[in-house]
C-alpha cells in the first residue's frame, strides 16, 4: 500500500498542507513574533511544511505539487481564519474558496504521475 512512490508523494504532500496550515495559525498565534513561543513553532512548522512539500515532489510534479500545497494551505487557513477569528464567510468568498477545493481536486485526479 505505501510502496508506491506516488501514492507517497501525495501523502507527503498532505502532510505538509496540514503544517502549513499549523504554521500559519502559529504566525497568528505570534502576534508578528512579539509572543515568542508561537514564534518558534511557526518556524518549525514551516521548514516541516517545505521538508514534506521536498519530499512529496520527488514524485508529483513540481507545478501539481506546489498549487496542491498552497491550496490547502488557503483552504486550511481560510476556514481556521473563519472558525477560530471570525473571519468573514461571504458568499462570493466562500465559492472562491470552494473553487480553490476543486482545482486542487482536479490536479491530483490529473496529475499524479
Amino acid at each position: 500500500m505505501f510502496s508506491d512512490p506516488i501514492r507517497m508523494g501525495w501523502i507527503y504532500l498532505a502532510i505538509a498542507g496540514v503544517l502549513e496550515i499549523a504554521w500559519a495559525l502559529c504566525l497568528k498565534q505570534s502576534r508578528g513574533f512579539t509572543n515568542p513561543p508561537w514564534g518558534i513553532f511557526a518556524i518549525v512548522l514551516s521548514v516541516s511544511s517545505v521538508a514534506f512539500l521536498a519530499l512529496a515532489i520527488r514524485t508529483v510534479p513540481l507545478g501539481t505539487g506546489y498549487a496542491v500545497w498552497t491550496g490547502i494551505g488557503v483552504i486550511g487557513t481560510t476556514i481556521a481564519g473563519i472558525w477560530l477569528f471570525q473571519e468573514s464567510y461571504s458568499p462570493l468568498r466562500l465559492l472562491f474558496i470552494f473553487l480553490i477545493f476543486v482545482s486542487i481536486v482536479g490536479l491530483r485526479l490529473t496529475g499524479g504521475k
